[in-house]
């Protein structure tokens, strides 16, 4: 009977020791969920422009391009210097495109952050020259510095040039058509861009998918993605991130324990759908399920409540296209209310 009482006691302190780790590491939570929720007016808003992914649509790129400033009023903008155009063919430049539009950008005032390396938005991710592909990985990383190189030295004296952003998302190494990722070389890309001009280097993340204490440490400033509807051909099916907005002030806090940038942003915040096959072939039900106007807005707010002041919309090419071909303007006319707050 004695030991029978001794089990149920050791068991009762058992439990109240459970309790007790469980209540702190739900108040550890609860004090990195805090953060500062910005009001709608402190907000600031930009997009990033491919004109790979304008020309996907089938349209004037160049229309497009210009209709971002005179229509939406766009301010801020993240362009990338893709080394499949900038370097088609080995060690010949053309700065054609890219020239006309940060010149554009600079006509209309708009501050510009340019990605630079071989990951760069918009699918398959990596944009290697073909005459890149069967390079050793040495010689390829050497050639992929010397374009860096090429791209910063070209553009150093446009003031209206921000910050570099070296590659996009590179420790999500497990998404896109991407060669075998290296930290090691990340940070030579790095240490170039530093070597070469002061501005700040943005190194970016997935908001959902990553740890980014790895990505946070080497950036001035950190730029994370934020997702709610997608597909996953994991899966194979339609998802929403079972996340609030608390899960991203949490991962900030956590990080700030790690890393210290000077400035946290949301470089790719969603405005387009997500579906197991290109946009253009989704039927008008299947881009519904994960970007519509009504979702635009819902996102709007919960990217507020996560405790970013800065922006960059993903997707702005599609409200253009759903804009001039299919007589759709519902994402283009919200856009219009965000960039004239």
């Amino acid at each position: 009977m004695l030991r029978y009482f001794l089990k149920i006691k050791k068991a009762g302190k058992i439990m109240i020791y459970i309790m007790i780790y469980i209540i702190i590491f739900l108040f550890a939570i609860f004090l990195l969920s805090r953060g500062h929720v910005y009001g709608e007016n402190e907000l600031e808003y930009g997009v990033t422009f491919s004109a790979k992914q304008a020309k996907i649509f089938g349209l004037d790129w160049k229309t497009a391009y210009q209709a971002m400033f005179d229509e939406l009023g766009v301010k801020k903008l993240r362009l990338s210097a893709y080394w499949d155009e900038v370097e088609a063919e080995p060690g010949k430049y053309d700065w054609e495109e890219l020239d006309w539009q940060i010149k554009q950008a600079v006509r209309n005032n708009a501050e510009i952050i340019l990605a630079v390396g071989g990951r760069l938005p918009r699918w398959p991710e990596c944009h290697f020259p073909s005459w890149a592909n069967n390079l050793s990985p040495k010689k390829r990383e050497q050639k992929i510095l010397e374009y860096i190189r090429q791209v910063i030295l070209r553009y150093i004296g446009e003031e209206r040039i921000i910050a570099w952003q070296i590659e996009n998302e590179p420790f999500l190494s497990h998404f896109g058509d991407c060669p075998e990722f290296s930290a090691k070389f990340l940070d030579k890309e790095i240490a170039l861009a530093r070597s070469l001009d002061n501005r700040p280097i943005i190194i970016t993340d997935s908001g959902e998918l990553s740890v980014w204490v790895f990505a946070a440490k080497r950036a001035d400033i950190f730029g994370t993605t934020m997702y709610r509807n997608t597909y996953s051909k994991v899966l194979g099916r339609y998802i929403t991130y079972p996340i609030g907005p608390g899960f991203f002030r949490f991962k900030k806090n956590l990080t700030r324990i790690f890393a210290h940038p000077r400035k946290w942003i949301v470089i790719e915040l969603q405005a387009e759908p997500w579906g197991p096959v290109p946009i253009k072939e989704l039927s008008q039900a299947d881009k519904d399920r994960t970007m519509n106007r009504k979702k635009f807005k819902d996102i709007l707010e919960f990217s507020r409540k996560a405790g970013f002041r800065e922006f960059y919309l993903w997707g702005v090419e599609w409200w253009y296209w759903e804009k001039t071909a299919n007589n759709n303007p519902d994402m283009w006319n919200e856009a219009k209310e965000i960039f004239n707050l």
